[in-house]
């Protein structure tokens, strides 16, 4: 028994695991997908998990199975959020995943500069600096002033306004679109970047985490509760998270980031198994309340939140749940008042390419090193490329 190898009752589990850079992970899935009906029992893929942005090309695809055909219920499913089943809707209606997890995100923001600069660390009252865009960018204003980065690069905003888009990235006659919203993002960004007001850095680059210590700098980062509580060095000596130095607050917009579906593969000769481990992972309280309370995490049970954020299930040690990293804060109030102003209409099976080309190009722009048409261009021809079936 090792990480990809291990036991379920009598059967033999291998799991296959691919790193999602270059969109590697998607082209080994696609490859072994392709010889699923020739496979072999045991080679057959049984069951593989998708992320949001790439979801839709796997639910509107005869690779994935109806979670009906499983003899999974409405009612076994009727306390997960709306918004983790739409995003693996299929375009007839079938639902075709599930998650264990939901993901809304807020903003973090470093409580000994909110303290220095805006005079509180009181969430309320923080939130009434960052409510909107407006009042959010003349709050990079103030931060500055006092030496802390807004944000730690551009890119700490972009799901926010993404997330926030009114059409999607391509027409349904296959044609590239860049939404209001997202042109907003990039002026917006740019005003800040000039003004020193943030950088550049690229997510998870070494630069950009240098925030997640006081040293760094920066007020604030966005994103749901996987990121400050798995991916903000929250068990370093030293960090902002190990000594409980950040908060939240619910910030300018509702978005999500992230998030992780079960899909059963059609062909699986283990229906009954692939059932058990989805209604096993996405539906049992007691599973879903461990999660929170071992992980900090935010699980897909409207019923197992609710009581943790109103105080009708205890969390560690039989007390009212709490966060530690958010300096005894209760977030999830917070969280599910965000998961609830969710709307997925606008999700393509573009989107992870799109996303990442628009923020690469965007950056050669903030940095000076071209207009802005330039990189437009450049994203455009990028996501032509990279998905040959689209054009501008």
């Amino acid at each position: 028994m090792d990480a990809t190898h291990g036991k379920i009752g009598d059967v033999d589990v291998v799991w296959n695991i691919t790193p999602s850079e270059n969109n590697a992970y998607q082209n080994n899935l696609d490859e072994t997908l392709l010889k699923q009906a020739d496979a072999s029992a045991d080679d057959k893929i049984d069951l593989f998990l998708v992320e949001a942005d790439y979801a839709p090309k796997y639910v509107d695809s005869d690779y994935t199975m109806p979670i009906k055909d499983l003899g999974i219920t409405d009612s076994d499913i009727s306390k997960q959020y709306k918004y983790t089943q739409d995003v693996v809707t299929d375009s007839e209606g079938n639902l075709k995943g599930l998650s264990w997890q939901g993901c809304p995100g807020v903003l973090f923001y470093n409580r000994a500069a909110a303290k220095e600069v805006l005079g509180t660390d009181d969430p309320d009252e923080v939130q009434k600096s960052v409510s909107d865009w407006d009042a959010f960018n003349a709050t990079a204003e103030k931060m500055k002033a006092a030496g802390y980065k807004m944000t730690s690069t551009a890119n700490d905003t972009y799901r926010v306004y993404s997330n926030n888009v009114s059409k999607k990235w391509v027409s349904d006659d296959k044609k590239i679109q860049i939404d209001d919203n997202i042109m907003k993002w990039v002026d917006d960004s740019k005003k800040l970047v000039d003004a020193g007001e943030t950088g550049t850095a690229d997510l998870w680059s070494d630069d950009w985490k240098k925030g997640f210590y006081p040293e760094g700098k920066v007020f604030s980062y966005f994103g749901p509760a996987w990121l400050v509580n798995f991916s903000m060095a929250a068990d370093e000596s030293g960090s902002i998270g190990n000594q409980g130095g950040w908060g939240a607050a619910q910030g300018p917009q509702g978005f999500f980031w992230g998030g992780t579906w079960i899909c059963a593969a059609a062909g699986t000769d283990n229906a009954d198994l692939v059932k058990d481990i989805m209604l096993k992972m996405t539906t049992d309280d007691d599973i879903m309340k461990d999660i929170v309370v071992k992980d900090d995490d935010f699980v897909n049970n409207s019923t197992v939140m609710d009581g943790l954020a109103d105080g009708t299930i205890m969390g560690k040690d039989d007390k009212p749940y709490t966060s530690t990293i958010l300096g005894g804060q209760n977030p999830l109030p917070m969280y599910i008042a965000g998961v609830k102003t969710l709307d997925l209409s606008n999700l393509s099976a573009y989107d992870q390419g799109c996303n990442e080309e628009f923020q690469k190009a965007m950056k050669d722009y903030f940095e000076g090193n071209c207009d802005k048409d330039t990189a437009i261009e450049t994203f455009k021809k990028a996501v032509i490329e990279k998905y040959p079936d689209i054009s501008e």
